[in-house]
């Protein structure tokens, strides 16, 4: 299941930005490993932010390393230079650039006077979202190690990182992490089901 419309979303953000922006990094002599590197460093800078309460750069900064999320694949296309090393490296600092943003969300949540209720519905967002959104994400490389490719699902990492980096400069953080926690829920027993019925039609 695809949300209405996402190829030409997705057709459009590739056209008019990850293209554009993998042509900017080469001009400036950014290798595809070069950006995930700094896609990941931006993401540890929006965590310091968001612990120390700044919730609204925290969220510009995090879109922005989002951002550069597109790039690096982009620009390892548009130089020929795809590797199996490269995938690896970019899923690996996607998860630990996620994990950054939530132990930043972690602090601010123990640092912050939320009160005793409150506090404890955030850090009980908070983990449901990280626990689900990870599952998602593993049930997509345990799908490729079993022979099965796909990234079917409603929350997948690009809605996350919207919805965290919206919820965080709108400063309704805690219902945006509720929406994730629900939805990456759905999602993973739909992904899971969806790699059920490809490994039944593959054997």
């Amino acid at each position: 299941m695809a949300l209405p419309g996402r190829d030409q979303f997705r057709a459009a953000v590739l056209r008019y930005i990850e293209l554009p922006g993998a042509k900017f990094f080469r001009a400036l002599g950014f290798s595809p490993n070069g950006i995930t590197i700094l896609g990941f460093l931006i993401a540890v800078a929006s965590a310091y932010l968001i612990g120390s309460g700044w919730l609204l750069a925290g969220g510009i900064v995090f879109l922005l390393g989002g951002g550069l999320d597109l790039m690096d694949g982009a620009l390892a296309r548009l130089n020929g230079t795809t590797s199996a090393f490269g995938a690896l490296l970019d899923s690996v600092f996607d998860r630990l650039s996620e994990a950054a943003l939530f132990v930043g969300l972690g602090v601010y949540a123990l640092r912050e006077d939320l009160g005793y209720d409150q506090q404890i519905f955030f850090i009980l967002v908070l983990l449901l979202a990280l626990i689900f959104s990870q599952g998602v994400s593993y049930l997509r490389a345990r799908g490729e190690g079993l022979g099965v490719f796909t990234k079917a699902g409603v929350m997948t990492r690009p809605e996350r990182v919207v919805l965290l980096g919206v919820g965080l400069i709108v400063g309704q953080i805690e219902w945006f992490l509720l929406a994730i926690a629900v939805v990456s829920c759905f999602t993973l027993f739909q992904r899971m089901f969806t790699i059920r019925d490809m490994l039944d039609k593959a054997g």
